[in-house]
């Protein structure tokens, strides 16, 4: 005994096409997300938080040091590509309980020192 659906075969087309283009407009347009994709972004978000956050504190600390006007002559005597690195190096973009310094953050610390007047 054989079942005559007629209506089966476009029907099951039909579901297919539509769960397709349901995907491809959720993910195009309404803004959908992977799961990874998600976590990245909000670890970007953190980061860049992070860094936002701490940037006065490392600003702030490198001009309360002993002789902080000529630690900024010679901060920017320095050439722009060198900069993060001396920030780096002299421990204000190393935030507390870490052992290493930030890059981020001394990318900042180095924008905002730059800006700064000797």
């Amino acid at each position: 005994m054989q079942l005559q659906l007629p209506w089966f075969k476009p029907a099951a087309w039909g579901v297919v096409v539509g769960a397709v283009a349901t995907m491809i407009i959720g993910f195009s347009w309404l803004g959908w997300t992977l799961g990874s994709t998600a976590e990245r972004m909000a670890s970007e978000r953190t980061t860049t938080a992070v860094v936002i956050a701490l940037t006065p504190s490392c600003v702030t600390g490198f001009m309360q040091q002993p002789g902080a006007a000529a630690k900024l002559a010679e901060f920017q005597k320095i050439e722009s590509w060198k900069q993060r690195e001396f920030i780096e190096a002299g421990g204000w973009a190393t935030p507390r309980g870490d052992k290493q310094a930030n890059s981020g953050l001394a990318t900042a610390c180095a924008e905002e020192l730059a800006k700064t007047k000797t």
